[in-house]
């Protein structure tokens, strides 16, 4: 009964986020928002775009050093263009879980087990998340005075995360939690399959040390990104200061990874409103388009890039046959 009561609510969380932008846009009124967009000079959406380059190979290069530390042999370009395609499907989907798609791509190219190709890919995610949460904690308490619980939440949330990990982190630990769950979770008819895909999980698990410079190149790449946004921010003439929104903005995109709506549409917008809305009084609908704008200028234009990478890719594949 619950269990048939979950998946009838998992179809539609995605609808949530969407309910949300449209309720969004309904309590700002249309015509602002258009107005709010025409305001914006082409010029300005061209330099956000150039930044799109350098933040791709930056993050793409952080992916490259957890790759030789978990033994993974792949070019700098044949991680690119997968990491390109794993970001067209993530754009799309809830909690952008649709970047694990990066998995297959890479079995084809490395031959490596599921399993440890999985836990590459999901080190990197996890990587780049710390990144965000060092900025939103430097965010916390830039606002410590205004907003004292959000340095409680974040400093909960950060502390859970850690334990999390640490657990995790110990091959025995994760290996007997994942066995219990599969004995107990999964069919039978899918068992050795679960069990086969887990046992190469922890396979050349890379050491934590050799994981403190993706952490600081990944900040660098979430600047690029909250710079791109902040573009927008100037092209609207608003008055955020630079400081403020590359630290309190990191705060709607970790909202948006709540895996409800797809790609965090709706619960970004809403939650960029209320920060910015609340600590600078600037108009809601401008502040919208900052964020609907900013999440198409970083994530729809470099999904899309990825797009056009897996059309070639399957165009190869049918040459090949």
């Amino acid at each position: 009964m619950v269990k048939k009561a979950f998946k009838k609510i998992k179809k539609f969380l995605p609808i949530i986020g969407i309910i949300l932008l449209i309720y969004t846009v309904y309590t700002l009124d249309i015509l602002k928002i258009i107005d709010s967009f025409l305001l914006i000079s082409p010029i300005f959406i061209l330099i956000s775009l150039t930044l799109t380059l350098p933040r791709i190979l930056i993050r793409n290069y952080v992916w490259r050093i957890i790759q030789k530390e978990h033994n993974i042999k792949l070019t700098y370009f044949q991680s690119l263009k997968i990491f390109l395609i794993g970001y067209f499907y993530g754009s799309f989907t809830p909690g952008y879980i649709g970047q694990l798609m990066r998995v297959p791509y890479m079995k084809e190219k490395t031959g490596d087990p599921y399993g440890k190709l999985f836990v590459n890919s999901l080190i990197e995610t996890i990587v780049h998340s710390i990144s965000l949460f060092a900025m939103i904690f430097l965010g916390a308490l830039l606002v410590l005075g205004t907003y004292p619980e959000l340095f409680i939440i974040i400093v909960i949330w950060l502390i859970i995360m850690f334990f999390i990990l640490l657990y995790f982190l110990k091959k025995d630990r994760g290996e007997k939690l994942f066995y219990f769950l599969i004995k107990y979770l999964v069919p039978n008819k899918l068992k050795d399959n679960f069990y086969r895909f887990v046992n190469t999980f922890y396979n050349d698990f890379p050491k934590i040390k050799g994981l403190i410079i993706p952490v600081i190149l990944g900040i660098i790449t979430w600047i690029i990104i909250f710079s791109q946004e902040y573009i927008i921010v100037i092209a609207l003439g608003l008055e955020i200061p630079y400081l403020y929104f590359m630290l309190l903005f990191p705060i709607a995109n970790v909202v948006g990874y709540i895996p409800i709506t797809f790609a965090g549409l709706g619960t970004r917008e809403l939650t960029a409103i209320i920060i910015f809305s609340t600590l600078f009084l600037v108009p809601e609908a401008e502040i919208f388009v900052v964020s609907l704008l900013g999440f198409i200028i970083t994530d729809v234009f470099t999904g899309f890039i990825g797009f056009i990478l897996s059309l070639s890719e399957t165009k190869i594949k049918i040459q090949n046959l």
